[in-house]
């Protein structure tokens, strides 16, 4: 008893003496924990939910209006972006989960401007984290969201004092463009994604874009078999995919945690918002006298590919922790496969029924491979950390392992099952995107698409080491592996090993 009220007294009067530095720690705490908590428990898979989806009936063919095209390249992104907001006349839709100032977005908002003046309706969602760090305090922002036709709506907005909000993100990134196509994949909305403009660094993505021939005004002309969509409904088979995508995005747009994001038009009034109105407004027309083509009539008729079916695979959108949704859709679309899978994904961060999982695609085909970046090539030092840390249990999947080691970071998210579907989309094979975020990816059914994807996954395989064991590689005689500076391989090692108890959000 005497040791116990003399310890209570110490720490009494260590407080008192220093109670700045205690209440910093026990703020920290408070965020810190706030933050983490809703996720620490892995949310498991309602048997409702797997009782609902059959991965054997999306993956049988279908009458789709839909045909498809790769963007496999940052200038084919920003050509197709401008060229399909330019083709709007009644709506567009932008999601992103992360917006940038730059000069690609300066090319993107002058257009968008230029649509608003001509009446057209844009909504643009944003996630909350890049809303508070890149639209505040943005001039260009501003102006665009002051425009009486364009309306920004921030998802899950940043709110510090309540940490348990702060951690949702919505990870997903399209574009749609009336009835007539969208574009949807991986990457966000700035110059390391999207143009060829010089900047500090730079990642290769990937995005489908889905052109719908049954949209009213397109070549051929609608079929009254396909339908419109415009009461929102989707028949299984024969309405474009565009409308799924319409509807998933009106979900999330309606969300309470989705709020508006300056759309006042006395900003207009603000000298420094009057200055970015000019400047997009002349922005735009120089874009339109230097890259005419881009604001012709085009016939995606001539550039796109026949699917057999075009499907959104999509998971919960609540900010707090989420079922596996995603992951278990993908994985047991690749379970049947009878040939091979190709998974491409920047990093890897699993837990045990993850790893379980893959380990059970593994044993069910015959090829599974998996490619992401080496630690050296990746720009994610957090996931390149617990990937060293848990490296082994990647390899005991039985999953083939290539690292790329291209020079340039991957952030490409893309599935190959044998030679007919194509998956594309913003999804990691992480705990982050499999239990926290909002994510999307895009199935398309189609031969044609399916061959020329794995030969973009075949030239990037050609620059990646295939990993033997936790240390050995075969490597192939071109590839040059980047030397890992000593203080970064420490930072590995010291990461991997703090960060472990919080994983979670890796």
């Amino acid at each position: 008893m005497k040791i116990l009220k003399k310890m209570t007294f110490a720490v009494g009067r260590f407080i008192r003496r220093h109670w700045i530095f205690c209440l910093i720690v026990v703020v920290l705490l408070y965020l810190i924990l706030g933050a983490l908590g809703p996720f620490f428990n892995y949310k498991k898979l309602s048997s409702a939910f797997t009782q609902s989806w059959d991965a054997r009936e999306v993956l049988e063919p279908e009458d789709s209006p839909d045909r498809a095209m790769i963007l496999e390249t940052n200038m084919s992104a920003w050509e197709e972006r401008i060229r399909l907001i330019n083709m709007a006349k009644e709506r567009i839709i932008l999601s992103s989960f992360d917006i940038r100032d730059g000069e690609s977005t300066r090319d993107i908002m002058s257009v968008l401007l230029h649509k608003a003046d001509e009446g057209v309706d844009i909504k643009i969602l944003v996630d909350g984290f890049s809303g508070f760090l890149r639209l505040e305090r943005n001039a260009m922002f501003y102006a665009v969201s002051s425009h009486p036709n364009i309306e920004i709506r921030i998802y899950n907005p940043l709110q510090i004092w309540f940490p348990w909000t702060t951690q949702g993100r919505m990870h997903d990134k399209y574009v749609i463009s009336d009835e007539q196509a969208y574009i949807l994949g991986g990457r966000n909305t700035f110059d390391y994604f999207i143009g060829n403009y010089e900047t500090d660094g730079r990642s290769f993505d990937r995005e489908l874009l889905i052109y719908n021939t049954a949209a009213p005004g397109t070549e051929p002309a609608s079929d009254p078999a396909f339908g419109n969509g415009a009461s929102g409904g989707k028949s299984p088979q024969t309405s474009s995919s565009l409308y799924e995508v319409e509807n998933y995005f009106n979900s999330v747009w309606n969300m309470d945690v989705c709020k508006p994001f300056h759309d006042d038009e006395k900003l207009r009034e603000k000298n420094d918002v009057k200055e970015q109105l000019e400047f997009l407004n002349q922005r735009y027309e120089t874009l339109a006298a230097d890259f005419p083509e881009l604001f012709e009539a085009y016939d995606y008729m001539a550039v796109t590919k026949p699917t057999e079916g075009v499907h959104l695979i999509s998971g919960p959108t609540t900010i707090y922790g989420k079922e596996p949704q995603v992951f278990y859709k993908l994985t047991e679309l690749m379970k049947q496969a009878k040939d091979k899978v190709i998974i491409h994904t920047p990093y890897v961060v699993c837990n045990d029924y993850m790893y379980e999982t893959l380990a059970q695609v593994n044993a069910s085909v015959p090829d599974v491979r998996m490619m992401i970046n080496s630690v050296a090539n990746g720009d994610n030092v957090v996931a390149s950390s617990d990937y060293i840390k848990n490296k082994k249990h990647v390899i005991d999947t039985g999953i083939t392992i290539y690292e790329y080691d291209g020079g340039t970071s991957y952030h490409g998210k893309s599935v190959v099952i044998d030679d007919y579907v194509s998956i594309v989309g913003s999804y990691n094979m992480d705990l982050r995107s499999t239990y926290m975020d909002t994510e999307l990816m895009l199935l398309v059914k189609s031969k044609e698409i399916t061959e020329e994807l794995t030969g973009y996954m075949d030239v990037m395989q050609n620059d990646s080491r295939r990993v033997l064991d936790a240390k050995n590689y075969e490597t192939p005689e071109h590839v040059v592996v980047a030397e890992i500076p000593l203080v970064k391989r420490v930072a590995f090692k010291v990461l991997g090993f703090f960060l472990a108890p919080f994983r979670c959000v890796i």
